[in-house]
């Protein structure tokens, strides 16, 4: 990006942030003592799931409906498509500017979500439910917008958003005495990305962090253009975009795919329940990339100072058992196995005296019978290492069980877990 354009970017992306000081205040940028410590270095974590919506989103439905209404002040009708925090932020921007707006959702949406939705919109936002893939919830949305003649507002790909979102820099830069060494930042649609990397420009030195699941801006610089990724695992939904956006990308393409790293979904959920139950902070999974990705520049980051932008915390707890159970299996200290058991007695007696003094049975369940002497048994197995594993396979092997362990066969997992 040439100099003078990254002024001018610069410049509006400043107005926008001064506008936004009507309707909200600035995020806190806090250091954190805990991650600080671990990785020898001064963490700071840009806090956008303490926005009024729980995440950044809201800076840049603010930004381009600002922009609209300043230019065409009769457009009362603002739509999208969105099955979580985007709808949120446009729902809560809709009720600020006085504006009518259609929200579609697809029909799986949690209720949770829709609920938030209509509060933070109140009587200027209706929801409609429609579809079971987002992709069909997006085409009814566009085909109503062009009907009853509305804005369709875009959650990434949309200049005035990216400027918008940038707003998330300017007042990193506002509440430093100096610029960090390095900022981490989630990479989905790439709205976030994309605006403060043109903020800043390309001497910061980066991360952007995507789940596995959903690699589309590491696709789309091998490529050198966006590519669809399809299919996405919509664990990370804040994140699991299946393509980045063009305008984004534009604003990308010079990135290093050095600098991208991918995380696994698992493991993401080793930073949720570590910074609730360490921090007492809530992170939806999109919101922990940047706080997980620290792990692997750790070297790099020793003595600097680096800003990790969390992008949200909008969380449903009844998601916390599955989250748990993840982190536990990433860890190594939950696993799985089916075991081959004699129908005789005592045989239950002697496998439970193999457990070790520290292994926990969390599920046990009989499958079938194989033959009449012997039945297959589903068990799953908790401990407070990893290492104790070995030792209990040894002891099971010793003792002649047969066993197979299905933690990681996902195959196998589905049907049975």
């Amino acid at each position: 990006m040439k100099k003078g354009t990254i002024m001018t970017f610069r410049q509006a992306a400043r107005k926008a942030e001064q506008a936004m000081r009507s309707v909200f205040p600035k995020t806190p940028l806090l250091r954190n003592d805990h991650l600080s410590q671990r990785f020898d270095a001064d963490i700071f974590l840009k806090r956008e799931d303490l926005s009024p919506v729980r995440s950044y989103k809201l800076r840049g439905a603010f930004n381009a409906m600002r922009k609209v209404l300043d230019h065409s002040p009769n457009q009362t009708l603002f739509v999208c498509a969105s099955a979580g925090n985007h709808a949120q932020g446009v729902a809560y921007m809709c009720r600020h500017f006085g504006v009518t707006g259609v929200i579609f959702m697809p029909v799986t949406t949690p209720q949770q979500k829709i609920l938030k939705t209509t509060m933070f919109g109140g009587d200027f936002v209706e929801v409609r439910l429609t579809g079971d893939y987002f992709d069909d919830t997006l085409a009814s949305a566009q085909e109503y917008c062009a009907r009853e003649k509305g804005h369709f507002l875009s959650p990434f790909d949309d200049d005035d958003v990216i400027e918008g979102q940038a707003s998330v820099a300017v007042e990193i830069e506002d509440q430093m005495e100096s610029l960090p060494d390095r900022i981490v930042l989630p990479v989905g649609g790439g709205g976030l990305a994309s605006g403060i990397y043109s903020y800043f420009g390309p001497e910061m030195q980066y991360t952007f962090v995507e789940p596995m699941g959903a690699p589309s801006l590491h696709a789309a610089l091998e490529a050198g253009r966006p590519v669809d990724v399809s299919p996405v695992n919509s664990f990370v939904d804040g994140a699991a975009v299946a393509q980045i956006g063009a305008r984004n990308f534009e604003r990308l393409k010079g990135v290093a795919p050095s600098d991208v790293v991918s995380i696994s979904e698992d493991r993401i959920c080793t930073t949720l329940i570590e910074m609730l139950n360490v921090e007492g902070i809530v992170l939806e999974p999109a919101g922990a990339l940047a706080i997980e990705a620290l792990a692997d520049v750790a070297e790099d980051i020793r003595g600097k100072c680096v800003v990790c932008v969390v992008s949200g915390g909008n969380f449903d707890f009844e998601r916390l058992p599955e989250v748990k159970e993840r982190a536990q299996r990433y860890s190594g200290v939950k696993k799985y196995f089916i075991l081959r058991l004699p129908q005789r007695p005592g045989a239950l007696k002697d496998f439970l005296a193999i457990l070790g003094p520290n292994d926990d049975i969390a599920r046990f369940e009989y499958l079938k019978k194989s033959a009449r002497n012997f039945g297959s048994v589903l068990i799953g197995i908790e401990t407070s290492a990893p290492e104790n594993f070995n030792a209990l396979f040894a002891r099971l092997d010793d003792a002649g069980f047969t066993y197979t362990d299905i933690t990681n066969d996902d195959t196998v997992a589905q049907f049975v877990l």
